[in-house]
């Protein structure tokens, strides 16, 4: 269970950070810099947690599907970007992947 609680972590720190790379601003505003710095090092520092109980391929797939989602849900609410219908049919199968390695991948180790 701590794996997932690191996987969370890793994910979220990753959204804060690319979220906020819009805002840097070619490198000129300090905070988003800050940000995005601090995001991405959090996020793989949890990373190299999780991969010691949840196979390497199973983390990344789950901590890389659910960013691409959550990064866009982030984008359409502080940046006001749209997506279309065939970018959320994209990410509808980028979930449904991620579900079906967690409900029936023997990698998984439940």
């Amino acid at each position: 269970m701590t794996g997932y609680l690191y996987l969370g972590i890793a994910i979220a720190a990753e959204v804060v950070a690319t979220a906020s790379m819009k805002a840097l601003d070619g490198l000129n505003r300090p905070l988003p810099l800050l940000l995005v710095v601090f995001g991405y090092a959090l996020s793989f520092w949890m990373l190299s947690l999780v991969v010691k109980t949840i196979p390497v391929g199973v983390a990344y797939a789950v901590w890389a599907g659910l960013g691409i989602v959550l990064v866009s849900i982030a984008a359409t609410i502080l940046y006001q970007q749209r997506l279309d219908l065939p970018a959320l049919l994209g990410m509808g199968l980028i979930v449904a992947g991620v579900v079906v390695i967690q409900l029936f991948s023997q990698s998984v180790g439940h």
